[in-house]
């Protein structure tokens, strides 16, 4: 059995969106998942700002970061390369992890890693349920994506098979929360008001499901709407809004058709798996029916626990440590962060060949 510390030891950061996420693996193991959120900062706006969430970046960064090596046990020194989310998300935001990735993998003489955030939501899971299938099926479901993906090789081949063409699934939550006034983010208190309302009590549409629709995108926007006017109409009519009832059959619209196009895909590609991930990949009754429809489809479900389907910095360095394991070219010290990087470029590789020059010279700087 070969020894794990023969394993490459990578440590991830991740600030796409409002999580300053700093993760170490050493292979497919975690040792450390550090975050400093500031969802509380943007509560009150009702949404992410981008400014703030760059701010705190900013603030966390270093903390998090020396948090991590705590938690692992291992020195800065041991690593064996630096990965960082370039994109997709927000500009500012990426642009503050990309630049302390930089700052880190040159004063330590490691290679740089810019990956993708959707290709880490994938890879996060070998983290839990070992290394994945190959061609793996992703469902990816989160603020700002809904997508349905095909990876032969997490590390240089993802192919998208559908995406949101308006709103995402979790930008649908968030705003139906704050419909009903329950404050942001949305999914969270959703599901937890769904648990205690009926599902069926009112009948809202399933977006993009008829024969003529696409059948791998999808909508939110037309349930989104109809929720509200659903709402609005209540509240003109003097009438009280059954809060639980409307939150179990708004997410009941939203995981039906998620999970339908899904073993649909998996149908369609031959594929016997299902991996699902994101930040709604943490509600509950998604994770429910797609287990109830993938064990009556014969397919098998893999799920990482809520925690890792969050932005979070173990799924940087889980995709890290796998380009590190395949030899794949690191990332040239002009790495920029990329707030629409397509999902078919897993990571961002380089062209020069002076990383051994420039780390050599930046190591006699550092311990001379």
């Amino acid at each position: 059995m070969a020894d794990s510390r023969d394993e490459p030891l990578v440590l991830g950061i991740e600030t796409s969106c409002d999580e300053t996420g700093v993760g170490i693996v050493r292979g497919t193991t975690l040792l450390a998942d550090a975050v400093a959120s500031s969802v509380d900062e943007h509560a009150r706006f009702g949404g992410v700002v981008p400014e703030v969430a760059s701010r705190a970046h900013l603030e966390a960064m270093v903390p998090t970061i020396q948090r991590a090596l705590k938690d692992a046990g291992v020195s800065a020194r041991d690593l064996d390369g630096i990965a960082v989310t370039a994109g997709p998300g927000l500009a500012g935001a990426l642009l503050v992890g990309v630049s302390a990735a930089k700052a880190y993998a040159y004063v330590l003489g490691k290679p740089l890693y810019g990956v993708n955030h959707l290709a880490s939501h994938i890879c996060v899971d070998q983290l839990e349920h070992g290394p994945l299938p190959e061609p793996t099926m992703a469902l990816l479901v989160s603020g700002g994506h809904s997508s349905l993906l095909l990876s032969s090789d997490i590390t240089s081949d993802v192919r998208p098979l559908g995406a949101t063409i308006d709103d995402a699934a979790g930008e649908a939550f968030d705003k139906i929360a704050r419909v009903l006034n329950l404050g942001f983010p949305g999914g969270p208190v959703i599901d937890r008001y769904a648990k205690e309302g009926d599902p069926t009590a009112i009948t809202f549409p399933r977006g993009l499901t008829g024969p003529r629709d696409p059948a791998y995108d999808f909508s939110f926007s037309g349930l989104k709407t109809s929720v509200a006017r659903w709402i609005e109409a209540k509240r003109a009519a003097g009438e009280d809004v059954p809060v639980r009832d409307v939150s179990a059959s708004f997410q009941e619209a939203v995981v039906d058709v998620l999970t339908r196009k899904a073993v649909r895909a998996c149908k369609d590609e031959g594929v016997d798996h299902l991996m699902i991930g994101g930040g709604v990949a943490a509600n509950s009754r998604l994770r429910a029916l797609a287990a109830e429809r993938c064990e009556a489809a014969g397919i098998r479900l893999r799920v990482p626990r809520p925690k890792l389907c969050t932005d979070n910095g173990a799924m940087v360095a889980a995709l890290g440590a796998e380009m590190v394991a395949r030899n794949r070219v690191p990332s040239d010290w002009d790495l920029s962060a990329d707030s629409s990087l397509p999902v078919t470029d897993p990571h961002v590789p380089g062209h020069s060949h002076d990383h051994d020059h420039v780390h050599e010279v930046s190591k006699e700087n550092l311990y001379s």
